[in-house]
């Protein structure tokens, strides 16, 4: 049965560079890139040698520890670099595209008569099971462990995100045959979370149960309603995937053809004029960030959103998993007492000094200045205040510093990820990096008792 979520908890943050309803098709990018930072926890083996010819959708490397788990090249083209770090651990492989693209083509399945066996397996050896996500640890799902649900969150509340229904419009037989052939792969339900009120694309969706969601920021996030609608107790798995990933998978089952086709929202104060461009994963973001201008010389490039995203150069390459480019001022400069004067042109979660309370509605032209410096925790209970899940924040941050195992398990480590902290960090008066800590928890919970 369907919930009506109403999230009381949290804050939104209204920033100035939404991205205007236009779409342009992206300049073609020479180099494609696959970070393997964007997937945690794996152990990559690879499969083709530098210096060797792909087509797009063919396996580059695999992870030793699932060797049926493939990751394949979003382009055919030359696997032209290998870049290795410490201990020659792979970082990033770049592939040189070629000006026709050839594709590694699947025979067609039938999301409605198609088993579960068939489903994994095509998902699996075509490269779009890393789409699939797991929490506990938010891990790239283990294709053995069959999951109690699956979760699509269609709601977004993350600053300046991809709209969804524009981004994903007359995309609705992919999405459908995604959710139909995922739904194979769990005795449970597939829950998708729209925003209440509004008409969404995933309101008709066959084979899901729908949720209205309403509420500040972190509703829009996955692991928030989970936690209101199905949460995670110790030895079960529930797995998550993005909105836009089952395009991609649509349209395998539905042609055959693996297509890592993005709609990203170019956005933020910085750009001249945002917009949505269609591009490809792994392609050059100086593709499409400068044909649509930027403002200043002193910006940053930011990888995702505002609070999750990862700083990048400007001749990065899109994250495999994101769908937003952000561009905002770098905050480096300071203000003499900025501290000691009221303050008209921040968002706080707090009424000390600041004012943004008396305009909810406005928007604000931030940038990266985290006004302050790390210290230690200071107990204010305003944590409690923007987190909406049934945990005690600070005393999660806590238990995973200390290396608590039990504590960290006791008070709900297995439901988060380090999104769910994004929101916190961002009003820490303390500056301390929450995401990291709760990532350093996982990833420690995983190796002790995973």
């Amino acid at each position: 049965m369907s919930k009506d979520i109403r999230i009381k908890k949290g804050l939104n943050i209204n920033l100035i560079g939404d991205a205007e309803k236009t779409t342009s098709k992206a300049v073609l990018s020479n180099v494609y890139a696959i970070n393997l930072q964007d997937f945690h926890g794996i152990t990559p083996k690879l499969i083709v040698k530098q210096g060797a010819e792909v087509k797009a959708g063919e396996p580059l490397f695999f992870n030793k520890n699932v060797e049926d788990m493939l990751f394949v090249s979003p382009v055919s083209g030359e696997l032209i670099e290998v870049v290795r770090g410490a201990r020659r651990r792979i970082l990033t492989l770049k592939i040189l595209a070629d000006k026709s693209q050839e594709f590694v083509s699947y025979a067609p399945l039938s999301p409605k008569s198609a088993k579960a066996e068939e489903v994994k397996a095509m998902l699996l050896k075509s490269g779009c099971w890393p789409f699939i996500k797991q929490r506990p640890y938010d891990i790239i799902a283990n294709p053995s462990v069959t999951p109690k649900s699956i979760f699509i969150s269609a709601y977004v509340t993350s600053p300046m995100a991809a709209d969804l229904d524009y981004a994903l419009k007359g995309k609705e037989n992919e999405i459908q045959a995604a959710i139909t052939a995922l739904g194979k792969l769990t005795p449970g339900k597939v829950h998708v979370s729209i925003g209440k009120g509004g008409q969404s694309i995933f309101s008709k969706m066959e084979g899901a149960e729908i949720h209205k969601v309403s509420g500040p920021h972190p509703a829009g996030l996955v692991g928030t309603q989970i936690n209101k609608i199905d949460p995670i107790n110790k030895g079960e798995v529930v797995w998550t995937i993005a909105a836009q990933d089952l395009v991609i998978i649509g349209e395998l089952l539905l042609t055959g053809r693996y297509n890592p086709e993005r709609v990203v929202a170019l956005v933020g104060s910085s750009v001249k004029t945002p917009k949505y461009y269609t591009t490809k994963i792994g392609s050059e973001i100086a593709t499409f960030l400068y044909a649509s201008g930027v403002n200043t010389e002193n910006f940053r490039v930011i990888n995702g959103d505002v609070l999750t995203g990862s700083k990048t150069k400007p001749d990065g390459y899109l994250g495999y998993y994101n769908n937003t480019v952000s561009v905002i001022p770098e905050g480096d400069d300071y203000e003499f007492f900025g501290w000691n004067k009221p303050v008209f042109n921040k968002i706080s979660s707090t009424r000390a000094l600041t004012f943004s309370w008396l305009q909810p509605n406005k928007k604000y032209d931030l940038d990266t200045n985290t006004n302050g410096e790390h210290r230690a925790f200071v107990v204010t209970g305003l944590y409690e205040e923007v987190f909406p899940m049934d945990i005690y924040p600070l005393q999660l941050l806590k238990a995973c510093m200390v290396k608590d195992l039990d504590e960290m398990e006791q008070l709900g480590l297995y439901e988060v990820a380090p999104e769910d902290f994004s929101l916190t960090e961002f009003i820490c008066i303390s500056k301390q990096p929450h995401q990291q800590i709760i990532r350093e928890g996982l990833d420690l919970l995983y190796k002790e008792i995973g």
